[in-house]
C-alpha cells in the first residue's frame, strides 16, 4: 500500500461499529520484536486501539491495508512516547494467505530459532530470558548476557542480529555466537531449532 506518515485511517476491532476508531499513521519502518521476529515495513499508528489484535486498518478508500498486531510505544515530536499500534501491511499476507488458511503458517523452510528473547539497549543485544530446554538455554546463555557477534561478525542491534542468524541457513544450522557473560566473553556454538516443532501445542498438526 501507499500509506505514509500523516495519513488518516480507520481501525476496526471486533464488536461492530462501536469498535471503529479514527486514527493516523505515524510512520512506516522496521520493527524488531524480542521474540526473534522482524518486520521490514511495519505500519505504526496512534492512538492505540484497545482491541488491536486482528483489527482492520482501513484506508480512505475503504480498502483493507493492514492487520493489527500489537501495542507499542511510539515517539511523537513534542510529546515523547505514547501508546500506539503496529500493523502488518496486508501486502505481506497476500502471498501466504492460502498457506495460513490451510496449514496455519507459511509453507517455507523454517528459519533457525535460538529460543531467546532479547531487547536492544544502546545498540547492544541484551538477553531478557531464554526458553526452557531451547537451544540458547542448553548452550548456557541466560538473562543479562549480551550477544556481541554472530559467526565472528559484530552485531549492530536486534534487527541485525536476527538477519545474521537467519542468513546462516534453515532451522538446525549451527550458530556461533560471541557472548558477554558478566566480565567474560565466551564463544558459544549452538544448534538452532525449528520454532514450530519446539513450541507446538499437544495435538496441533504440523
Amino acid at each position: 500500500s501507499e500509506l505514509r506518515g500523516g495519513d488518516a485511517i480507520l481501525v476496526a476491532g471486533q464488536g461492530g461499529a462501536g469498535a471503529v476508531l479514527a486514527a493516523r499513521v505515524v510512520s512506516r519502518g522496521e520493527f524488531a520484536g524480542s521474540w526473534e521476529y522482524l518486520l521490514d515495513d511495519a505500519i505504526f499508528t496512534v492512538p492505540s486501539h484497545p482491541q488491536f489484535g486482528g483489527a482492520a486498518l482501513i484506508g480512505r478508500d475503504g480498502r483493507l491495508l493492514g492487520i493489527g498486531s500489537l501495542v507499542t510505544r511510539i515517539g511523537l515530536p513534542g510529546l515523547g512516547p505514547v501508546l500506539g499500534n503496529m500493523f502488518v501491511p496486508i501486502d505481506h499476507l497476500k502471498p501466504i494467505l492460502a498457506d495460513l488458511l490451510a496449514k496455519g503458517r507459511p509453507q517455507k523452510p523454517p528459519r533457525p530459532w535460538l529460543g531467546l528473547n532479547a531487547e536492544e539497549v544502546r545498540g547492544r543485544v541484551v538477553v531478557e530470558r531464554v526458553t526452557a530446554g531451547g537451544p540458547a538455554a542448553q548452550a548456557g546463555i541466560g538473562a543479562g548476557d549480551i550477544v556481541l557477534e554472530v559467526g565472528g561478525r559484530p552485531v549492530a542491534g536486534l534487527a541485525d542480529f536476527y538477519r545474521k542468524v537467519w542468513a546462516l541457513g534453515r532451522a538446525g544450522v549451527e550458530v556461533a555466537l560471541n557472548v558477554l557473560q558478566g566480565t567474560r566473553v565466551r564463544g558459544i556454538t549452538l544448534r538452532s531449532a525449528d520454532r514450530y516443532k519446539f513450541l507446538r501445542l499437544k495435538g496441533t498438526p504440523m
